[in-house]
């Protein structure tokens, strides 16, 4: 599963996780309450109930529990040297609408995902689950969980249908979480999921759902941090806007090229610099044009895994490391040096001084 000269790295992989799971790992009074597994712990996504649309296709999709043992046995097959693991349930969190629920399932699968997941495999990384609805406990919670618990960096949901999380993500009241993450030396990757709220509601039809709603919902996203000018404020931050391929993005540069205000960084200078990061399923049809356009430091490698089978994921990267329309190095930059320099894997030890940080942390800095 690899071209001989280097192993694949995963950005984007996600697990199903359960609430019985997450609630061992609750603070009280939610661990030990007979009423807190009466509800689910994330808001429905979008009214859909995708495990019964998986039902209906029960034979191309057999994959089930996706545990850490699950994921060891897809980067044995496939020779990941490394994967980052992101929610599914979990993408839905910014429809919270409890702030004091939202720091406290955080806070659980944050734990959860540690100690399943990191513990069992370190090949497997997660990225910090936060409560946007409360922004201090948001960077309290960033964190907690970069310092104490591993994570590699934190996921920002692209659709909170205008519900819990009621501003975009480019909204002055976030860029305290943003300074934060530039601060911890962690990325944030924007990350869609709800079809909520984004003009086809009347859609009756997952895969359709789907399609319209990862781009368009990382457009408004990528929209709204470009133009509120958080990028020059914080030139070390650095985001991803996670599965949509890559072809909306030249695209959305060129838009946003030409309405940009004035006074911020040129879009085509901040989406060619490395620092905004779009993610490549297999093997995408678009990402030479996005090469030209993006450079190849810009895309990262995505699995989608569970959300996409072992079977496709290993056939798909087979395809995509064997196509003659992508030169090697940027190959080997997509596939896999380009997740080591967004997420910061990279001798951390010489990158970030975690004593220092805990200290200034509790000196209130």
């Amino acid at each position: 599963m690899t071209d001989g000269q280097f192993r694949v790295i995963d950005g984007d992989g996600h697990i199903r996780e359960r609430d019985f799971e997450i609630c061992q790992y609750l603070d009280e009074p939610y661990r030990s309450s007979p009423n807190t597994l009466n509800y689910p712990f994330f808001p429905t996504l979008d009214g859909f109930q995708r495990g019964a649309y998986s039902a209906r296709f029960s034979d191309k999709r057999k994959e089930g529990i996706i545990d850490a043992h699950a994921w060891t046995r897809l980067a044995d097959e496939v020779n990941l040297e490394y994967a980052v693991v992101y929610p599914t349930a979990g993408l839905g969190v910014g429809m919270i609408q409890d702030p004091e629920w939202a720091i406290a399932v955080c806070r659980g699968y944050n734990n959860w995902i540690d100690a399943q997941f990191r513990q069992v495999d370190s090949r497997l990384r997660g990225v910090a689950l936060l409560p946007l609805q409360d922004v201090n406990a948001a960077v309290t919670e960033l964190r907690r969980a970069v310092l104490e618990l591993g994570a590699v960096g934190a996921m920002l949901p692209a659709n909170s249908a205008n519900m819990g999380v009621r501003n975009p993500l480019g909204h002055e009241s976030f860029w305290p979480l943003y300074e934060e993450a530039a601060r911890l030396s962690v990325p944030v990757a924007v990350h869609g999921a709800p079809s909520l709220g984004l003009g086809f509601d009347f859609n009756q039809s997952i895969p359709a759902a789907n399609v319209l709603e990862h781009p368009i919902a990382v457009m408004i996203q990528l929209t709204s941090m470009l133009y509120s000018g958080l990028y020059d404020v914080f030139p070390t931050l650095k985001v991803a806007y996670l599965e949509a391929n890559t072809g909306w993005a030249p695209y959305m540069m060129d838009r946003l090229q030409g309405k940009a205000p004035k006074g911020i960084t040129s879009p085509n200078d901040l989406m060619t610099s490395g620092r905004v990061v779009v993610s490549v399923e297999g093997a995408d049809p678009s990402l030479p044009y996005a090469i030209e356009r993006l450079g190849s430091e810009a895309i990262i490698y995505a699995t989608d895994y569970p959300h996409e089978t072992v079977e496709t994921v290993k056939e798909e990267l087979d395809e995509a490391l064997s196509r003659m329309d992508v030169g090697e190095d940027s190959r080997k930059r997509i596939y896999r040096d380009n997740a080591l320099d967004f997420y910061n894997w990279t001798a951390p030890s010489a990158s970030i001084n975690h004593a220092e940080l805990i200290s200034s942390s509790s000196d209130g800095g």
